[in-house]
């Protein structure tokens, strides 16, 4: 089956008990059972409810995986799988890695003994100098977020084997629709959820994807065993959101490209990040590795009175924390997505304060640009 079909038809897509299109909700934290020497598939709804099955089996097919895993929240698919290093272990992360992501790897993990090196993931080489002996994997985000920076994700993945290295990769810009990690030889997809995969702004949700089977049982058991699991009400929104997965994608981004090459042409707009741009500098690799560049794009403004007044004064696009939803959402990477990082962190990586994110949504197009010109 094409993707599309398969965002409809690729797992559990009707109730076998009762013949439902749409999987039932599983409201429950404990299942009975019938024998003391053997119980049945589900015993305690941490460690197994059926409609979060259903999203775990939706999600890894998507990816080209073979076990997926839900998470109350992407933060906390990044930090159960961060527990599969332990301390004296050694990471080389993307220097512009999301703030959450910085701020659980500096301030959480650090403390009890993994170490990060920062790296301009652009550069094969500068991740190559990075490594130690202690290194056990490579952290990419490609788009980046928020400077959409462009990372070889099969050149990465090669290096990586070559040394006995985990990838894992944040994938959640493109979703699967766009870019699958794992085809490209990665080790770990990361997702928040909560964004274009859910698609409405009503979940907080993240997941873990591998197809590597010994993986698998690893993040298996910490999910079960930290317990930071997605319940089964936002498990069934999810599943919903995920069926319209291709139709969003698509509109969005067509709307993104319009948008960003109006930016680009913008006076008062000093430079544009989107890799959908031919002088993105990292367009040509992302070509190679994604079926389209999205719709999330981020671009500098003139001044921050501007920045300020635009963030203030439109009207259609949600000045707000997070990405993905179907109304537009800008964002302010400075005091948002990376305030978790030091002002001198962020300036040294490019996060000005100056600097806007826009996740395009699905209004019309001429709507949008019409907000935006009232203020640039």
């Amino acid at each position: 089956m094409k993707f599309a079909t398969r965002l409809i038809h690729g797992s559990h897509t009707i109730d076998q008990a009762t013949g439902a299109l749409s999987i039932p909700i599983c409201q429950t934290s404990t299942f009975a059972q019938k024998s003391v020497d053997h119980f049945g598939k589900y015993d305690y709804a941490r460690s197994g409810n059926p409609t979060r099955e259903a999203l775990e089996e939706a999600v890894a097919g998507l990816e080209g995986g073979i076990s997926a895993f839900a998470f109350g929240s992407g933060m906390a698919a990044i930090s159960s799988t961060l527990l599969l290093f332990r301390p004296g272990d050694h990471l080389v992360v993307c220097e512009d890695v999301y703030g959450g992501a910085f701020r659980v790897l500096t301030k959480l993990f650090s403390g009890w003994g993994l170490s990060v090196t920062f790296v301009d993931a652009t550069s094969l080489a500068a991740i190559e100098a990075a490594l130690r002996p202690e290194t056990r994997a490579i952290y990419l985000e490609t788009p980046s977020n928020p400077l959409l920076k462009i990372t070889d994700l099969s050149g990465v993945a090669g290096l990586a084997r070559s040394r006995g290295l985990l990838t894992l990769v944040d994938n959640t810009f493109m979703t699967p629709y766009l870019q699958r990690p794992l085809e490209l030889g990665c080790d770990i997809v990361l997702h928040s959820g909560t964004k274009f995969l859910n698609g409405h702004s009503d979940v907080v949700c993240g997941f873990a994807v591998t197809r590597d089977a010994e993986l698998a049982q690893r993040i298996g058991f910490i999910q079960n065993a930290f317990g930071a699991i997605l319940g089964p009400q936002d498990c069934w929104l999810t599943l919903r959101g995920i069926k319209t997965l291709k139709i969003r994608m698509e509109e969005s981004q067509s709307s993104a490209v319009r948008i960003a090459n109006w930016l680009s042409a913008h006076s008062r707009v000093k430079r544009v990040y989107y890799p959908g741009l031919p002088e993105h500098l990292g367009h040509a690799i992302h070509n190679r590795q994604a079926d389209g560049p999205g719709a999330v794009l981020s671009f500098e403004l003139e001044s921050f009175d501007l920045t300020k007044r635009l963030l203030e004064g439109v009207d259609l696009a949600a000045f707000a924390v997070s990405l993905g939803g179907v109304e537009s959402i800008l964002s302010y990477p400075a005091r948002m997505s990376h305030a978790a990082m030091p002002g001198e962190e962020r300036a040294a990586r490019g996060i000005s304060e100056t600097l806007v994110r826009l996740s395009v949504g699905l209004e019309d197009p001429d709507d949008l640009i019409a907000d935006l010109a009232r203020f640039l």
